[in-house]
């Protein structure tokens, strides 16, 4: 004999009903089956908000009364033929004028006791149970319906009752061993109590029938048919990969339950687990997909988590003081003191000092449990041995659940880990001498975020997805997109990455999309999108709260820059093409390096310095290998190195600056190249990289360029420039004259720095630097006389995209 139970969104309407008697139709064929129906969806509540209604004297209670009436009716209508339909609808009419009855009474009374509750309550299963047997009797499926009242014997706890199995297992084998019928129909929740009155089995009070039933019988498996196909991974609406879990075992599957998962409630199981029923979780709308079985052994599924589940409005009480420590009883005030107002504690911790003791509960009955707490220790608090007791609300907890875990170490460091580098704060945890559950108390708003990293983490095998914002879409920004796009195929298939664009902006207009933005057309979606605001871009991103979240500064605003620390404050890395950040005061980059340690953030910034060549990374490097810098000699500037390699005095200084403008070597306003001001920047960033604390003013500059030169516009710029030819044709022929070339060189040695241009002889390392080509030497303790040498293109669109682009990867891979 097998049990088939259908909840309430199987059954909300008549199409819904009409694929149950589908499946029961196949079902019947192979087995004697127990069909458990729950009240139409919404009814339960709708019939239970008559009582209230009437309790408080609203006569609005008519009309809902009339509602749920109406759809009954349209039920039948809809299910059973018109010659057909007399006796049932004499049978809804009739059950609803005894419900109306029932709350004229609550109205007059003013009352609405338990026993009430639960008998109106049992007219939506007792109603929906008759109507849909009716149905399969029109199609021709002979059934039996039964009165789970006459079955199921409990006490008289109104509202949650008890079963005394005892007689329930008396009474359900010997009914359907002397009926010899092969499907019957029974209404779930409802049962009675040794008077006769009716009680109903309280919260999952149809799953509890399903499984009483199938324990009576000794079914041979049971069926939960709900509106999924199975148990998940962990919450489908929150994680989008969420995968069914093909085979759980009972206890595993109570505790995803406990922590809330819907599918299924936890004592449901109980009745059948004792008796080793294997309960499969299907889906009315896709009946095909295989679902999830719930057994006694099942096969190891190559994680050591079975899935992850959270349970939000959690508010989370905290008893301490001196006065506890060593003192036994504290603890059993506590859950007495909780206990006595019918407060369920949903998870546990305490101190290993006996200094503390934390219990989380339902967050609805936070001031009645305080109220309760603070009576009971009413003289250790006004004694001071014990603290008022101190409450937090708005939490949730998430828990991973797996059998397996017990035997795998490093399962609660790889979770808090994967929290931790993504800004989740741990309120309290809890663990089970069985190691089948970690729970984590931490605020509700975190939840989707902790949920999200936990499930890469431990079931994402395919690839890990980074949740990128950018904001900066001109040459580098343009390019880094583009090399994106390209690159999509080759990060999944290689590295395992996704990057998702989830926002976009430039100075005037800004986008999200939370599915990720397409590169092919991110220049239409920018166009469309509202005007940009920083602070609220930035507000956007904090308030999503997403998991492996980067943001890519590719402009050179300092607004933008300024706002690094609210981002990295919320454990979002930020990659800097954008030099202002690390070349403004040391205060502000020594802050930006600490939040980013504080909160598992990286701060990543190697375009600063040689646009894609790997210098900060190298210098990094040498460091943490426990090098030490000695000097530092470079050509940090593409643009001054194009303009010195191309200048021979025979085309104009000027036209040689703006051909590099032209190309992109150059900042939007060329003078920051020319006068030296970039170059500082960068000399500054390598020297604090490598430890100095340096500011701008203590550079030496030893700029080649005429002070008219950086007056007004940039247009009286070119036109100062040419004016001034003969001043840099000097200065080229004079090198010129000795066989050297001109380079603008930085140098840092002995904690001072400069930059300047100076006569490069045929035998120094920056004599042969082509083009737009960067150079920097590193003169270390290992490297004193041949420096490390980075060299290469240190200029240009795509070579800085590309390093932006390396540096969301090292992000990503954290």
């Amino acid at each position: 004999m097998q049990v088939l139970k259908f909840g309430g969104t199987s059954v909300a309407n008549a199409d819904n009903i009409r694929k149950v008697a589908a499946i029961v139709r196949e079902k019947v064929k192979e087995d004697r089956i127990i069909v458990i129906v729950s009240a139409f969806g919404g009814i339960t509540d709708a019939l239970l908000q008559c009582g209230v209604l009437a309790e408080a004297s609203n006569e609005l209670y008519k009309e809902k009364l009339r509602q749920a009436e109406l759809r009954h009716i349209e039920a039948v209508r809809s299910l059973i033929p018109m010659t057909h339909q007399s006796s049932i609808l004499s049978r809804v009419k009739k059950s609803c004028n005894e419900i109306e009855d029932i709350c004229k009474g609550v109205f007059m009374l003013g009352e609405l006791s338990e026993r009430t509750k639960d008998k109106i309550m049992s007219f939506g299963e007792l109603l929906s149970s008759q109507i849909i047997s009716a149905h399969f009797a029109s199609v021709e499926m002979n059934c039996t319906w039964k009165d789970t009242r006459a079955l199921i014997r409990t006490d008289s706890r109104f509202g949650s009752a008890g079963v005394d199995f005892k007689v329930t297992n008396g009474q359900i084998a010997q009914y359907f061993a002397q009926d010899p019928g092969s499907l019957y129909i029974l209404p779930g929740f409802v049962a009675s109590d040794n008077r006769g009155s009716t009680t109903t089995l309280g919260r999952g009070g149809s799953d509890y029938t399903a499984a009483i039933i199938s324990a009576g019988v000794d079914a041979t498996r049971a069926e939960i048919w709900t509106d999924v196909s199975g148990m998940m991974t962990a919450d489908p609406r929150l994680v989008e990969t969420a995968k069914v879990i093909p085979q759980i075992s009972y206890q595993e599957a109570m505790e995803l339950s406990h922590f809330g998962a819907k599918v299924i409630y936890p004592p449901t199981i109980q009745p059948m687990m004792r008796k080793s029923i294997p309960v499969w979780i299907k889906n009315t709308f896709a009946p095909d997909d295989r679902g999830t079985v719930i057994e006694s052994i099942v096969q190891y599924n190559g994680s050591s988590i079975r899935g992850i589940s959270s349970m939000s409005s959690i508010a989370l009480l905290s008893l301490e003081g001196s006065g506890m420590v060593g003192i036994p009883g504290f603890s059993k005030r506590l859950f007495e003191s909780l206990a006595n107002q019918k407060i369920n504690v949903i998870l546990i911790t305490q101190s290993s000092s006996e200094h503390s003791i934390c219990v989380a509960i339902d967050e609805k009955n936070l001031v009645q449990a305080k109220t309760a707490v603070d009576f009971a220790f009413e003289h250790e608090i006004s004694s001071g041995k014990v603290d008022p007791l101190s409450v937090e609300r708005g939490l949730a907890i998430v828990a991973l659940v797996g059998d397996n875990m017990k035997n795998h170490t490093g399962i609660s460091g790889k979770m808090f880990g994967s929290l931790g580098r993504n800004g989740v704060n741990i309120r309290a945890i809890a663990q089970g001498s069985s190691e089948r559950n970690i729970s984590a108390v931490m605020s509700a708003v975190d939840v989707k975020k902790a949920i999200t990293v936990l499930h890469e983490e431990f079931f994402e095998t395919s690839f890990k997805q980074i949740n990128l914002f950018i904001t900066g879409v001109g040459n580098v920004g343009s390019r880094f997109l583009s090399q994106l796009q390209q690159q999509k195929k080759h990060l999944l298939e290689h590295l395992r990455l996704e990057v998702n664009v989830i926002g976009l902006a430039n100075s005037k207009k800004m986008i999200f999309d939370d599915e990720g933005l397409d590169l092919e057309k991110w220049k239409e979606q920018l166009e469309s999108g509202e005007s940009m605001k920083l602070d609220k871009f930035i507000e956007i991103i904090r308030s999503k709260n997403l998991g492996n979240a980067v943001f890519a500064d590719i402009t050179a605003n300092d607004e933008v820059a300024m706002s690094y620390e609210r981002l990295l404050q919320k454990s979002i890395s930020v990659i800097a093409c954008n030099k202002v950040a690390c070349s403004s005061s040391y205060n502000y980059y020594k802050k930006l390096k600490n939040l980013s340690r504080e909160y598992n953030a990286l701060f990543l910034f190697e375009t600063n310095v040689g646009a894609g060549l790997p210098v900060i990374g190298t210098l990094n490097d040498l460091i943490h290998s426990g090098d030490k810098i000695n000097k530092i000699e470079a050509v940090l500037s593409g643009t001054l190195n194009f303009v010195f390699n191309n200048y021979n005095s025979e085309e104009p200084f000027a036209e040689v600056v703006r051909r590099a403008q032209k190309e992109g070597y150059t900042e939007p306003d060329p003078r920051l190249d020319l006068s030296g001001t970039d170059v500082m920047r960068k000399i500054m960033i390598l020297a604090r990289e490598s430890g100095e604390k340096i500011e701008m003013e203590d550079i030496a500059n030893h700029s080649f360029m005429p002070a008219s030169c950086m007056k007004g516009s940039i247009i009286d710029f070119y036109q100062t420039m040419a004016d001034e030819e003969p001043h840099f044709k000097r200065i080229y022929d004079e090198a010129a004259s000795k066989g050297m070339k001109l380079k603008f060189v930085a140098s840092f040695k002995n904690g001072k720095a400069s930059v300047g241009l100076r006569h490069i002889d045929p035998a120094h390392n920056l004599y042969h630097l082509y083009g737009k080509d960067n150079v920097v030497l590193f003169y270390t303790e290992r490297y004193p006389e041949q420096p490390l040498v980075v060299k290469g293109a240190g200029a240009g669109a795509e070579v800085t995209a590309s390093g932006v682009f390396a540096d969301v990867i090292r992000a990503a891979r954290i």
